[in-house]
Protein backbone atom coordinates (compact mmCIF):
# COMPACT_ATOMS: atom_id res chain seq x y z
CA UNK A 1 0.00 0.00 0.00
CA UNK A 2 2.83 2.39 0.80
CA UNK A 3 4.33 1.47 -2.56
CA UNK A 4 1.24 2.99 -4.22
CA UNK A 5 2.07 6.30 -2.52
CA UNK A 6 5.68 6.13 -3.65
CA UNK A 7 4.61 5.30 -7.21
CA UNK A 8 2.26 8.26 -7.27
CA UNK A 9 -0.91 6.14 -7.43
CA UNK A 10 -2.20 7.66 -4.20
CA UNK A 11 -2.16 11.23 -2.97
CA UNK A 12 -0.97 11.92 0.56
CA UNK A 13 -4.40 12.11 2.21
CA UNK A 14 -5.68 8.99 0.45
CA UNK A 15 -2.59 7.12 1.63
CA UNK A 16 -3.06 8.53 5.14
CA UNK A 17 -6.65 7.27 5.26
CA UNK A 18 -5.42 3.79 4.32
CA UNK A 19 -2.58 3.89 6.84
CA UNK A 20 -5.04 4.83 9.59
CA UNK A 21 -7.32 1.95 8.54
CA UNK A 22 -4.36 -0.46 8.70
CA UNK A 23 -3.36 0.84 12.14
CA UNK A 24 -6.91 0.31 13.39
CA UNK A 25 -6.80 -3.25 12.10
CA UNK A 26 -3.35 -3.90 13.62
CA UNK A 27 -4.21 -2.60 17.09
CA UNK A 28 -7.89 -3.54 17.28
CA UNK A 29 -8.94 -6.19 14.75
CA UNK A 30 -5.89 -8.48 14.79
CA UNK A 31 -6.07 -8.69 18.62
CA UNK A 32 -9.80 -9.41 18.23
CA UNK A 33 -8.95 -12.17 15.73
CA UNK A 34 -6.46 -13.81 18.11
CA UNK A 35 -8.73 -13.30 21.11
CA UNK A 36 -11.48 -15.15 19.20
CA UNK A 37 -9.10 -18.10 18.81
CA UNK A 38 -8.17 -17.99 22.50
CA UNK A 39 -11.73 -17.54 23.76
CA UNK A 40 -13.04 -20.44 21.67
CA UNK A 41 -10.19 -22.72 22.78
CA UNK A 42 -10.87 -21.81 26.40
CA UNK A 43 -14.58 -22.57 26.05
CA UNK A 44 -13.78 -25.91 24.42
CA UNK A 45 -11.63 -26.98 27.37
CA UNK A 46 -8.09 -25.67 26.85
CA UNK A 47 -7.58 -24.25 30.34
CA UNK A 48 -3.93 -23.44 29.56
CA UNK A 49 -5.05 -20.45 27.48
CA UNK A 50 -5.74 -18.18 30.46
CA UNK A 51 -2.21 -18.75 31.81
CA UNK A 52 -0.56 -17.71 28.54
CA UNK A 53 -1.81 -14.12 28.64
CA UNK A 54 -3.67 -14.36 25.35
CA UNK A 55 -7.24 -14.27 26.61
CA UNK A 56 -7.22 -10.48 26.28
CA UNK A 57 -7.87 -7.75 23.71
CA UNK A 58 -4.70 -5.91 24.75
CA UNK A 59 -2.75 -5.31 21.49
CA UNK A 60 0.58 -5.76 23.31
CA UNK A 61 -0.25 -9.43 23.83
CA UNK A 62 -0.97 -10.09 20.16
CA UNK A 63 0.77 -7.67 17.78
CA UNK A 64 3.67 -9.02 15.74
CA UNK A 65 5.84 -6.12 14.44
CA UNK A 66 6.79 -7.93 11.22
CA UNK A 67 3.20 -8.99 10.60
CA UNK A 68 2.02 -5.43 11.15
CA UNK A 69 4.65 -4.10 8.74
CA UNK A 70 3.67 -6.70 6.12
CA UNK A 71 0.03 -5.64 6.43
CA UNK A 72 1.04 -2.01 5.97
CA UNK A 73 3.20 -2.73 2.90
CA UNK A 74 1.38 -5.58 1.17
CA UNK A 75 -2.15 -5.72 2.59
CA UNK A 76 -1.60 -9.17 4.16
CA UNK A 77 -0.21 -9.58 7.66
CA UNK A 78 -0.48 -11.51 10.87
CA UNK A 79 -0.40 -11.35 14.66
CA UNK A 80 1.32 -13.66 17.13
CA UNK A 81 -0.35 -17.09 16.86
CA UNK A 82 -2.17 -18.26 19.97
CA UNK A 83 -0.64 -21.50 21.32
CA UNK A 84 -3.42 -24.09 21.50
CA UNK A 85 -3.19 -27.47 23.24
CA UNK A 86 -5.63 -29.62 21.28
CA UNK A 87 -5.19 -32.48 23.76
CA UNK A 88 -7.56 -30.60 26.05
CA UNK A 89 -10.41 -30.91 23.54
CA UNK A 90 -12.83 -33.85 23.56
CA UNK A 91 -12.39 -34.07 19.79
CA UNK A 92 -8.96 -32.53 19.00
CA UNK A 93 -9.40 -32.20 15.21
CA UNK A 94 -12.91 -30.77 15.42
CA UNK A 95 -11.90 -28.51 18.31
CA UNK A 96 -8.95 -27.11 16.36
CA UNK A 97 -11.21 -26.53 13.35
CA UNK A 98 -13.70 -24.54 15.44
CA UNK A 99 -10.89 -22.53 17.05
CA UNK A 100 -9.38 -21.81 13.63
CA UNK A 101 -12.73 -20.78 12.14
CA UNK A 102 -13.37 -18.14 14.80
CA UNK A 103 -10.41 -16.02 13.66
CA UNK A 104 -11.76 -15.32 10.14
CA UNK A 105 -15.24 -14.96 11.62
CA UNK A 106 -13.83 -12.17 13.83
CA UNK A 107 -12.56 -10.40 10.70
CA UNK A 108 -15.98 -10.70 9.06
CA UNK A 109 -17.62 -9.28 12.20
CA UNK A 110 -15.13 -6.39 12.15
CA UNK A 111 -15.87 -5.81 8.45
CA UNK A 112 -19.63 -5.74 9.11
CA UNK A 113 -19.07 -3.24 11.96
CA UNK A 114 -17.25 -0.96 9.51
CA UNK A 115 -20.00 -1.49 6.95
CA UNK A 116 -22.68 -0.54 9.48
CA UNK A 117 -20.87 2.73 10.25
CA UNK A 118 -20.56 3.41 6.53
CA UNK A 119 -24.27 2.73 5.92
CA UNK A 120 -25.34 4.81 8.92
CA UNK A 121 -23.41 7.84 7.63
CA UNK A 122 -24.68 7.33 4.07
CA UNK A 123 -28.28 6.98 5.28
CA UNK A 124 -28.56 9.83 7.78
CA UNK A 125 -26.10 12.30 6.19
CA UNK A 126 -26.41 11.40 2.49
CA UNK A 127 -24.17 14.23 1.26
CA UNK A 128 -21.31 13.51 3.65
CA UNK A 129 -19.31 11.38 1.22
CA UNK A 130 -19.84 13.67 -1.77
CA UNK A 131 -17.11 15.92 -3.13
CA UNK A 132 -13.39 15.74 -2.46
CA UNK A 133 -13.33 17.00 1.12
CA UNK A 134 -13.06 15.33 4.50
CA UNK A 135 -16.04 13.07 3.82
CA UNK A 136 -14.32 11.56 0.79
CA UNK A 137 -11.33 10.48 2.89
CA UNK A 138 -13.64 9.01 5.52
CA UNK A 139 -15.22 7.07 2.66
CA UNK A 140 -11.79 5.79 1.61
CA UNK A 141 -10.93 4.91 5.21
CA UNK A 142 -14.10 2.87 5.80
CA UNK A 143 -14.02 1.22 2.37
CA UNK A 144 -10.40 0.18 2.77
CA UNK A 145 -10.99 -1.01 6.34
CA UNK A 146 -13.85 -3.26 5.23
CA UNK A 147 -11.96 -4.57 2.19
CA UNK A 148 -8.83 -5.47 4.16
CA UNK A 149 -10.83 -7.32 6.81
CA UNK A 150 -12.64 -9.30 4.13
CA UNK A 151 -9.33 -10.07 2.41
CA UNK A 152 -7.78 -11.24 5.69
CA UNK A 153 -10.76 -13.49 6.40
CA UNK A 154 -10.64 -15.07 2.94
CA UNK A 155 -6.86 -15.41 2.99
CA UNK A 156 -6.89 -17.11 6.40
CA UNK A 157 -9.55 -19.57 5.23
CA UNK A 158 -7.31 -20.95 2.48
CA UNK A 159 -6.74 -24.66 3.27
CA UNK A 160 -2.96 -24.22 3.27
CA UNK A 161 -0.77 -24.61 6.40
CA UNK A 162 -0.22 -22.65 8.56
CA UNK A 163 -3.40 -20.69 7.74
CA UNK A 164 -6.61 -21.20 9.72
CA UNK A 165 -8.26 -22.96 6.79
CA UNK A 166 -5.79 -25.83 7.03
CA UNK A 167 -7.08 -26.74 10.51
CA UNK A 168 -10.59 -26.90 9.06
CA UNK A 169 -9.33 -29.09 6.22
CA UNK A 170 -7.66 -31.46 8.69
CA UNK A 171 -11.08 -32.53 10.03
CA UNK A 172 -11.68 -34.29 6.73
CA UNK A 173 -8.20 -35.80 6.33
CA UNK A 174 -6.79 -39.01 7.82
CA UNK A 175 -4.27 -38.61 10.62
CA UNK A 176 -1.37 -39.67 8.38
CA UNK A 177 -2.11 -36.81 5.99
CA UNK A 178 -2.34 -34.32 8.87
CA UNK A 179 1.05 -35.51 10.20
CA UNK A 180 2.51 -35.06 6.71
CA UNK A 181 1.23 -31.48 6.50
CA UNK A 182 2.69 -30.61 9.91
CA UNK A 183 6.01 -32.24 9.01
CA UNK A 184 6.40 -30.12 5.88
CA UNK A 185 4.64 -26.99 7.16
CA UNK A 186 7.76 -24.82 6.84
CA UNK A 187 8.23 -25.75 3.19
CA UNK A 188 4.52 -25.26 2.45
CA UNK A 189 4.72 -21.82 4.10
CA UNK A 190 7.60 -20.86 1.79
CA UNK A 191 5.56 -21.99 -1.22
CA UNK A 192 2.60 -19.93 0.05
CA UNK A 193 4.78 -16.82 0.34
CA UNK A 194 6.11 -17.43 -3.19
CA UNK A 195 2.58 -17.77 -4.56
CA UNK A 196 1.60 -14.50 -2.90
CA UNK A 197 4.74 -12.71 -4.08
CA UNK A 198 4.29 -13.80 -7.70
CA UNK A 199 0.59 -12.94 -7.71
CA UNK A 200 -0.56 -16.48 -8.55
CA UNK A 201 -3.17 -16.37 -5.78
CA UNK A 202 -4.41 -12.89 -6.67
CA UNK A 203 -7.19 -13.98 -9.05
CA UNK A 204 -8.79 -16.64 -6.80
CA UNK A 205 -8.38 -14.45 -3.70
CA UNK A 206 -9.96 -11.44 -5.44
CA UNK A 207 -12.81 -13.60 -6.74
CA UNK A 208 -13.61 -15.04 -3.32
CA UNK A 209 -13.11 -11.70 -1.55
CA UNK A 210 -15.55 -9.97 -3.88
CA UNK A 211 -18.30 -12.46 -3.07
CA UNK A 212 -17.67 -12.16 0.67
CA UNK A 213 -17.55 -8.36 0.33
CA UNK A 214 -20.93 -8.43 -1.43
CA UNK A 215 -22.32 -10.43 1.51
CA UNK A 216 -20.83 -8.01 4.06
CA UNK A 217 -22.27 -5.02 2.17
CA UNK A 218 -25.69 -6.69 1.99
CA UNK A 219 -25.73 -7.48 5.72
CA UNK A 220 -24.51 -3.98 6.58
CA UNK A 221 -27.16 -2.29 4.43
CA UNK A 222 -30.04 -4.47 5.64
CA UNK A 223 -30.86 -2.59 8.90
CA UNK A 224 -30.92 0.74 7.04
CA UNK A 225 -33.18 -0.40 4.20
CA UNK A 226 -36.17 0.59 6.33
CA UNK A 227 -35.05 4.24 6.26
CA UNK A 228 -34.87 4.46 2.47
Amino acid sequence: MLFSLLNGKLDFYSALSQVLAILLIVFLVLPFHEWAHAFTASKLGDTSIKYRGRLTLNPLAHVDPFGALALLLFGFGWAKPVPIDARNFKNPKLGMALVALMGPVANIVAAIAGGLIFQAIATFTPNFFSGNGFGYYVYLFLSFYVQVNVSLAVFNLLPIPPLDGSKILFVFLPDKAVVWFYRYQQFISIILIALLWTGVLRIPLNFLSQHVLNFVNWISALPFSFFK
